[in-house]
């Protein structure tokens, strides 16, 4: 989390901008951010409709900002830092979509192979279907972890993975269906444990 210093802000945006790409002072940085920290927390606000996610939201921003400033010639910080929060705003709710959707997809999937998969997973809470999916997804061999993690975390059609791993594309969709197959395994074994 930043820290602020209590200077009095009789400097303009650009002469702070300009002091803290010279300098890569974060107090600097800090006494240009507090100026727009209503303007991130509002934004944030608005897109995630929860305070904590909003305060989260700032000191992420915050973070951001030290990597992002030396990307880009800022005329105008406000409208600049304005975009930035909008468009990080944007990006964790595509994050939090995406991330329900390859689970629904994985769920779509296993329920097309398998109509009784889905079964005793349908009293889980999400959370906990996460957790023993991470963890299942932990235990398969690396070729299958890599193709399920590409196909279903990211999105990635078969001729991608085939292209970034350097396997087959036969080999890439053997791997996934095995790993699908051992995944629903793993979880069918974590929740018989439960039911002990």
């Amino acid at each position: 989390m930043f820290r602020l210093k209590k200077n009095p802000e009789s400097k303009e945006d650009l002469q702070l901008l300009q002091e803290y790409r010279k300098q890569g002072d974060l107090d600097v940085l800090g006494q240009l951010f507090e100026r727009y920290m209503h303007l991130v927390y509002g934004v944030a606000l608005k897109h995630f409709s929860d305070r904590e996610l909003a305060k989260d939201a700032v000191n992420q921003i915050f973070e951001r900002l030290i990597v992002e400033i030396p990307k880009f010639e800022i005329q105008n910080f406000k409208s600049w830092l304005f975009v930035v929060t909008k468009n990080f705003c944007l990006m964790e709710i595509r994050k939090e979509k995406s991330h329900r959707n390859r689970f629904e997809k994985f769920s779509a999937d296993q329920n097309m192979e398998s109509a009784e998969f889905l079964h005793p997973i349908d009293e889980m809470t999400n959370s906990s279907l996460e957790d023993n999916l991470k963890h299942c997804i932990e235990r398969l061999k690396l070729e299958q972890r890599q193709c399920v993690v590409l196909f279903y975390y990211q999105e990635k059609g078969y001729r991608e993975i085939s292209e970034e791993l350097e396997f087959p594309e036969k080999k890439v969709k053997s791997y996934i269906q095995n790993g699908k197959r051992n995944l629903k395994i793993c979880l069918e074994q974590i929740e018989s444990k439960h039911e002990v």
